[in-house]
């Protein structure tokens, strides 16, 4: 595919949208941030995120949640049981690059589109297809939660004080799920371009979530340590955690002995065990290594410390509310803040895109983004574009 130098970089790549809620969702938007055209066909009802709240803002009580994973994106509208939904959506199959779905194991089947009929109707087209706990396997037709996977896929276990299961603030198996389902994207067009080959790409909220145990997983595979809640300090490294002030508590990381060195030296701690100089030890003996800590810091604010270890070279930093964190100039310096003109809420502000492409904020992506739709806003514009007759469409706002 030929694209002009200074264009997005998935610029002219179409994305047949089928999710709903939060996995498939997330991983389309990052395709449309990198200049895809996605085309969201939700059902008469709309997306169910888009009744997910309070809160609701406007007139027309717009939900938040859809706007935080929907943005640069158009909603057409179909039952996809009827003749035509049907005919809409093979239409758009064969415009496409990428149908992204997810639905349980074999429904999209049910909707018509085998394997075998996508290959027919589009032989280069790339399918990813998201689900709770995989494709196969005896779990394969449970329903994917992100609350449920949390929980299920350990998570939860080692999140929060010890004994006490917690669930991360955001639906985070959904998030990974979706940052893996357009990674998988990518490399499959990458596939496509070289080979002229396309592969299904699949994943799951369960894959997900053990993708990123990380050492609490080896933990358990090679020392058959089975991990536990253990708050606000890392299991393996201490001091690393949460520590009170006299004011706010501060978040203090000594990732190595020599940053433990330079912590002593800056709060003038008499060390009482020469053996703390270990990582080791000062692990075997994190309750009293934090209350040592915590005797010093308690008798100045948390200002006076962040000063104090910013200029000794301690990593360390506050603990921010949302309304500091997009307040934050450092925050709106890396484009993590976009502006958008919304059909009925005009212009507002929602959380940007992760990624820059070299030193410009939206090299690589779009230049500027566009507000998530209402339901079926580009029902005519995109039945036009696909040569269907528009007078099929049902009136949602009737």
């Amino acid at each position: 595919m030929i694209r002009a130098v200074d264009a997005p970089l998935l610029d002219g790549f179409v994305v047949v949208d089928l999710t709903r809620a939060l996995a498939g969702p997330q991983a389309s938007m990052m395709l449309a941030d990198l200049g895809a055209r996605v085309i969201k066909v939700e059902s008469f009802e709309g997306d169910e995120s888009r009744g997910w709240g309070p809160p609701f803002v406007g007139d027309d009580a717009v939900s938040t949640y859809f706007l935080s994973c929907n943005r640069n994106k158009e909603s057409v509208t179909a039952d996809l049981k009827s003749d035509d939904g049907r005919r809409l959506l093979e239409a758009l199959v064969r415009q496409a690059d990428v149908l992204i779905e997810n639905f349980r194991p074999g429904v999209l089947a049910r909707l018509g589109l085998s394997p075998e009929r996508l290959e027919e109707l589009n032989p280069g087209l790339v399918l990813c297809s998201l689900s709770g706990f995989g494709h196969d396997g005896p779990d394969a037709q449970r329903p994917g939660y992100d609350q449920i996977a949390q929980g299920e896929a350990g998570l939860m276990s080692i999140t929060g004080p010890a004994g006490e299961p917690t669930k991360v603030g955001v639906p985070i198996g959904d998030l990974l799920t979706g940052m893996n389902g357009a990674f998988g994207v990518v490399v499959a067009l990458l596939e496509r371009e070289r080979t002229g080959r396309t592969r299904p790409v699949r994943t799951s909220l369960l894959a997900g979530i053990v993708g990123i145990h990380a050492f609490q997983g080896t933990r358990y595979t090679v020392a058959g340590v089975v991990p536990g809640g253990e708050g606000n300090h890392h299991p393996s490294i201490s001091p690393y955690g949460l520590f009170r002030t006299a004011g706010a508590p501060i978040q203090i990381a000594c990732g190595n002995d020599a940053l433990w060195h330079r912590l002593c030296a800056a709060l003038e701690i008499e060390v009482e065990n020469p053996s703390w100089a270990k990582n080791a030890v000062r692990v075997e003996h994190r309750d009293r290594v934090t209350a040592v800590l915590e005797d010093i810091l308690m008798t100045e604010s948390a200002e006076h410390w962040l000063g104090v270890l910013a200029e000794a070279g301690i990593p360390a930093g506050r603990v921010r509310t949302l309304d500091e964190v997009y307040d934050w100039e450092q925050t709106r310096s890396q484009g993590l803040v976009v502006e958008v003109d919304h059909p009925v809420l005009g212009r507002i502000e929602l959380p940007g895109p992760a990624l820059r492409f070299g030193d410009n904020d939206y090299a690589g992506g779009r230049e500027s983004h566009t507000a998530p739709p209402l339901l079926g806003q580009h029902n005519d514009a995109v039945r036009s574009w696909l040569g269907l007759d528009s007078h099929s469409v049902k009136e949602v706002n009737a």
